[in-house]
């Protein structure tokens, strides 16, 4: 009997350890570049930063392998910025969340993304520093995760940058991306 109490223990213990580990590794880092001043309106942009052409280049590649997307012309954006369309075969989980179209995200001409994220993840990624919540996010049901990303200014930002996109596309679609980000 004694030893179903401690192999009890153990289990519960190992999975306490296991789950604290997980969550701590799906926690976002805090952002340590100074926050960008952003516009009060729509259009939403920051306020004198620019693309670093090679990033933005390498999120392109990176999103357009997510299954189901296709890059192109915003449909709810600036001229110039990059649309990321849903297939019309793509179901999606949370239509409310999508601002027109198929358009989960989109990528502006100065390197910041525009992205539907779940309400929970679009909070964490302001608390630490990644996002800004878009002027309209409190203007309808399901655009509570209607989020700013800033514009990543090295690899280790757009590492993360990437993984908040790729979070938009599971949220949005309900389906788990699974490659490397590279």
């Amino acid at each position: 009997m004694k030893s179903r109490s401690i192999r009890q223990f153990l289990v519960v213990f190992l999975f306490a350890v296991t789950s604290s580990t997980l969550v701590m590794a799906e926690t976002l880092p805090t952002r340590e570049a100074p926050i960008p001043q952003t516009s009060n309106g729509v259009p939403h942009v920051q306020i004198g930063v620019k693309a670093i052409p090679e990033l933005s280049e390498k999120l392109l590649r990176q999103v357009a392998k997510l299954p189901g997307v296709k890059l192109g012309a915003t449909r709810v954006s600036l001229p110039g910025a990059v649309g990321f369309q849903l297939a019309d075969d793509v179901s999606l989980a949370h239509p409310e969340a999508i601002v027109g179209g198929r358009e989960f995200a989109h990528l502006h001409p100065d390197g910041s993304l525009h992205a539907s994220l779940s309400p929970q993840l679009a909070q964490e990624a302001v608390a630490a520093g990644w996002a800004i919540h878009h002027p309209w996010s409190d203007q309808r049901s399901g655009w509570e995760g209607f989020v700013m990303i800033y514009t990543p200014q090295t690899d280790a930002e757009l590492d993360v940058v990437f993984e908040l996109v790729a979070k938009s596309y599971e949220y949005v679609t309900g389906r788990q991306h699974n490659y490397p980000n590279n």
